[in-house]
């Protein structure tokens, strides 16, 4: 999909959450005049001050795709839906990543793995910063890509976070791919974790031999994939933030960034919110809000990095299906003595622990709740000083948040708030 393709076409933005509000602020500007339409399930989802705007919102959404040509696809809508499907063989749909990649003059970036994404962004972000290049951070949680296009020159470098749902389908790939890891991960949306291992492959499969490909060889599925790809091939190895670290160095050197400057900006660099972020110390206890945690992987991880001073841990969520056999094990070898879980995981999870027991039992407080301000407080009641209190849920928000921002600010909140009352 070519930008000059655009002027001649019947336009389907299909959904209108955050990608697809970016797309049609791209369009409107790109194509003032043109008629642009927009289909949502959601019937509140209309906005009257859009002009030029054909909708179609109810439950009958999906009938829209029949009467375009260009259908600009939202990442959360599902790609297994008849008519999605029906589209997909008539190669009508496209996406704002695949427009991007298509039209953009410099050189873009792409980073991929289900868990690390952003915080690798991030990283090489800030050492091409510390370069002097024109860096832009786009994606995800960087600036809308489309966007970028109306300014983007040969020169500028763009970092570009790209999820499973972003590359799915996609026939090009980025100049520098930088593949982390896979996990078992959305397999509520494909059809199983094969499919959702191809989707993250698009990354390199359609790059050439001019390419470069970053990747994690200590990951198998990751390696195997690196094997097919055409692009010259720079293998790292390490584990989450060390890996992040060793992805950032290798941009370096690609750029001819001073070494110093790189690792300046390394040691500088913050990290992100929800991503074992210290909220800090009250009334003696450390609290680390690990809400992006939506994996068990990604929790056995926080649980090494702190290591034995980790008291009590909050666990669960919306259930995908996931295996947590590996992070019961984990837990019975750790220090911890207190379990807060929340619904649907929790359940599971405890189940798993109980089933997983040594034959001398490990004993645990465990405590369900629907409530974050009540798991806060119950931190507060059996944590003792000196100790830690993790959130690292080892599953998604769904269930009784919107999202994982909304998880990781309540429990910052209720931290605080019990952290001030005597």
């Amino acid at each position: 999909m070519q930008i000059e393709d655009l002027a001649k076409k019947k336009i389907l933005i299909l959904g209108f959450q955050k990608e697809g509000k970016d797309v049609f602020n791209f369009l409107r500007k790109l194509l003032p005049e043109k008629e642009i339409s927009i289909s949502d399930r959601d019937e509140k989802k209309k906005d009257k001050k859009l002009k030029n705007v054909r909708w179609y919102l109810g439950k009958n959404y999906l009938q829209a795709i029949k009467k375009h040509e260009i259908v600009f696809k939202s990442p959360g809508i599902p790609i297994h839906l008849p008519e999605i499907e029906e589209a997909f063989r008539q190669q009508k749909i496209t996406s704002a990543t695949e427009l991007f990649l298509n039209s953009c003059p410099g050189i873009v970036i792409g980073v991929t793995g289900t868990k690390g994404k952003g915080t690798t962004c991030n990283l090489i972000y800030k050492v091409l910063k510390a370069g002097g290049l024109k860096a832009h951070f786009v994606g995800n949680i960087g600036r809308p890509p489309l966007y970028s296009l109306f300014s983007a020159k040969r020169d500028d470098i763009f970092v570009y976070e790209m999820s499973s749902h972003q590359l799915y389908n996609l026939k090009i790939s980025p100049h520098i791919a930088v593949f982390l890891n896979i996990y078992p991960e959305h397999l509520d949306y494909y059809k199983d974790f094969n499919e959702y291992l191809m989707a993250k492959a698009n990354i390199t499969l359609w790059q050439k031999k001019e390419d470069i490909l970053i990747f994690n060889k200590d990951d198998k599925n990751v390696a195997e994939i690196a094997k097919k790809s055409l692009a010259k091939k720079i293998p790292v190895s390490g584990k989450y933030y060390s890996l992040d670290q060793k992805v950032a160095f290798k941009i370096g050197e690609i750029f001819k960034i001073e070494a110093a400057r790189v690792k300046k900006a390394i040691k500088n660099y913050k990290g992100l919110p929800h991503r074992l972020e210290k909220v800090g110390k009250f009334k003696g206890i450390t609290f680390y809000n690990d809400s992006l945690s939506t994996i068990p992987e990604t929790t056995i991880f926080a649980l090494d990095y702190l290591k034995d001073k980790v008291e009590t841990l909050i666990l669960g969520g919306y259930d995908r299906g996931l295996e947590f056999k590996r992070l019961a094990q984990r837990i019975l070898k750790s220090k911890i003595k207190n379990l807060i879980f929340f619904p649907t995981t929790g359940e599971r999870i405890w189940r798993e622990i109980l089933l997983s027991q040594p034959k001398k039992p490990k004993l645990f407080f465990a405590f369900f709740t629907e409530s974050m301000k009540e798991a806060v407080k119950i931190c507060y009641q059996k944590t003792k000083k000196n100790k830690i209190c993790l959130l690292s849920p080892a599953s998604p928000s769904f269930s009784l948040f919107r999202n994982y921002k909304e998880r990781g600010n309540l429990f910052k909140k209720y931290v605080r708030y019990f952290g001030r009352k005597s």
